[in-house]
């Protein structure tokens, strides 16, 4: 499980498979081997389906790793962390450099320690990308996972934008996966879901990309090649950008 809050520094652990560990109450947060597993599908297929994405939100993400991917697109100018732990945010620049490669020092972003919810209900700005990078949809992150979020989140977007959220395990978390489609799907004229094995997780975890002006999964065509070459974001390490549309084949 993904968990955005960390009590104390002994959470942290060096472990012999997955390097450094970030976890709470005996659940694995993040890791310094797999978490581009997790951060690379939050992050670039939503980017790469658009022309000339700016501005990027992510909620929660105090690890700072999908913050590191968005910032590998030049076109990219702000990103927006909320999160609303900044222990979680201490512990990732002291011991996971690895995972926020610096991230958080980058002028391009601008942390906000606070609640994401109320960050999105006060905002008048509009992004090119939302990243729902938070806590599991049944723990302290439900307000977040609901058509009402999904409405506003919809109104901070650009007439392109997309959201990107994780939904959980399609096998252990079956009707949870199934109801918060329903919810995006009441809100989004796209809606794509896409898995992607992350191992820490030990499980096919459900993501998904909704908006409503880009169908994602068809829009990464032969253009990516080009746009990401443009953008200089550089090898990726699940899928190259040529192959992001792999992530959503049924």
């Amino acid at each position: 499980h993904r968990r955005d809050g960390l009590s104390a520094p002994e959470e942290f652990n060096e472990t012999a498979q997955f390097g450094r560990v970030l976890q709470l109450d005996g659940c694995n947060m993040t890791s310094e081997r797999d978490e581009f597993c997790y951060h690379e599908p939050m992050v670039h297929p939503a980017l790469l389906s658009q022309a000339a994405p700016r501005n990027v939100l992510i909620l929660g993400g105090g690890d700072g790793g999908a913050a590191k991917e968005a910032l590998k697109h030049a076109c990219v100018e702000r990103v927006v962390i909320a999160e609303l732990d900044a222990e979680v945010v201490r512990i990732a620049r002291e011991f996971l450099s690895s995972v926020h490669r610096g991230a958080f020092d980058d002028p391009r972003v601008d942390l906000r320690i606070g609640d994401g919810l109320a960050f999105v209900r006060n905002s008048n700005e509009q992004f090119d990308l939302i990243v729902m990078d938070l806590t599991d949809p049944d723990e302290n992150a439900g307000a977040f996972y609901n058509a009402a979020f999904f409405q506003l989140a919809r109104e901070r977007l650009t007439p392109t934008g997309v959201l990107t959220v994780h939904l959980g395990s399609p096998f252990f978390h079956s009707a949870r996966v199934a109801s918060l489609l329903a919810a995006l799907r009441s809100v989004f004229v796209h809606v794509r879901p896409l898995l992607a094995y992350v191992p820490i997780y030990g499980a096919q975890w459900q993501m998904a990309c909704a908006s409503a002006g880009t169908d994602v999964a068809n829009t990464l065509s032969k253009t990516t090649i080009e746009r990401a070459s443009a953008r200089r974001v550089g090898t990726l390490q699940l899928y190259q950008p040529a192959q992001l549309s792999m992530l959503f084949s049924p």
